[in-house]
Order: C-alpha cells, then structure tokens, then sequence
C-alpha cells in the first residue's frame, strides 16, 4: 500500500498540505506525483505546508530542495509553509542551504508571496546577485 500526500488543485496553483511525519519514500513519491501534476495542471505555483512536520532528515530537506528546483524547471514557484522552530534549526544545523525554496509563515502569506512571484513581481529582487 503506497502512501500518498493529497496535492489539491487552486486555480493556477497547487497546493500540497503534508498531514502526516514524511518519511523517504513517501517524500519520494510526493516528488513525482507533484511534478507530474505541475504538467498536468499548468500549475504556476506549488504551496507546500509542513506546519505538521516535527522533525527532517537531511534527505527530506534535500527533497524539498529537489521539489523546488523541478518545479521551477517547469516554470512554477514553490513556497514552503508552516516550517516549526525544530525544523529551520534542523535544517541550519546541517547545512542546508536549500536553494529555490521561499518560506512564509503560514497558508495566506504563502499565497500571497506566490501570486507576487507569479505576477512577476519579485520580492527578493534586491537580494539577487
């Protein structure tokens, strides 16, 4: 029986709300369903949230890098939501420095940096090289 995380269709954006603690394989098999249901889609954007998520491995954050790096291959953004204290620590802690990943705190913010990075307007602009 193969786990799977539901992805949910937003308009021009999707929406994956991760319910349970990831483990490889399933991180794994998020990352196929997600980019096949970009194409599918057309999606413009990826909202992920994590808020249930208590711990990460280094390979669920390379994932999540992987995720964002795939899914801007094919032209949508990805925001990560919902990220708890342990987890950003986590991830610093190892070293993770996971490119292409933009964070907000919860659902709403993450949408709304997701239309603004979707309408072109990108507000990191004075941080980039």
């Amino acid at each position: 029986m193969a786990d799977r995380i539901p992805i949910l269709r937003m308009g021009d954006c999707l929406l994956v709300s991760v319910q349970v603690e990831m483990h490889d394989q399933l991180a794994l098999t998020l990352q196929n369903d997600l980019t096949e249901k970009i194409v599918a889609a057309r999606a413009k954007g990826v909202l992920i949230d994590i808020s249930v998520l208590e711990m990460v491995d280094s390979f669920i954050g390379r994932m999540l890098g992987n995720i964002a790096s795939m899914s801007k291959v094919l032209d949508a953004e990805t925001v990560v939501v919902g990220m708890q204290p342990a987890v950003a620590i986590t991830l610093v802690e190892l070293g993770m420095e996971l490119p292409g990943i933009r964070t907000a705190l919860d659902v709403e913010s993450g949408m709304e940096l997701i239309r603004e990075l979707i309408d072109g307007q990108d507000p990191d602009a004075d941080d980039q090289d």
